[in-house]
């Protein structure tokens, strides 16, 4: 598997703002696959964020996140972002990003075939 590259992790007030990237951690490309970004907090299972297709004119986002986080992605710079407003604390967690396989649903982790290692987010109150 090929690895990603997360960065724009920080720690943060509740109400801040923070973007996100991915990138390839190699020479390859991903700006012909879908990608999406999954969060994990401590002792919880690792969740859906956010998605977006291979040309960035579909996207998906979970409840928790609508209206105040968006997704796009710069092929030309072959980077997708994770653009996060409003902050809560329960946004806390690591964010990962991965590489969709062709096929399968957007929001469960295993339909993706290629992660990073993860960066993180820390809201606080």
């Amino acid at each position: 598997q090929v690895p990603l590259v997360e960065s724009g992790g920080g720690s943060v007030q509740a109400g801040d703002s923070l973007r996100l990237a991915c990138a390839p951690a190699t020479q390859s490309t991903f700006s012909n696959d879908a990608v999406g970004w999954f969060r994990q907090a401590p002792g919880k299972e690792r969740d859906f964020v956010a998605a977006i297709d291979w040309s960035g004119s579909v996207t998906y986002y979970a409840d928790s996140v609508k209206g105040r986080f968006l997704i796009s992605r710069d092929n030309g710079k072959n980077l997708v972002y994770l653009q996060m407003n409003s902050l809560k604390p329960e946004d806390t967690a690591v964010y990962y990003c991965a590489v969709k396989a062709e096929g399968g649903n957007y929001i469960y982790p295993g339909t993706y075939v290629y992660w990073g290692q993860g960066t993180q987010v820390i809201v606080s109150s």
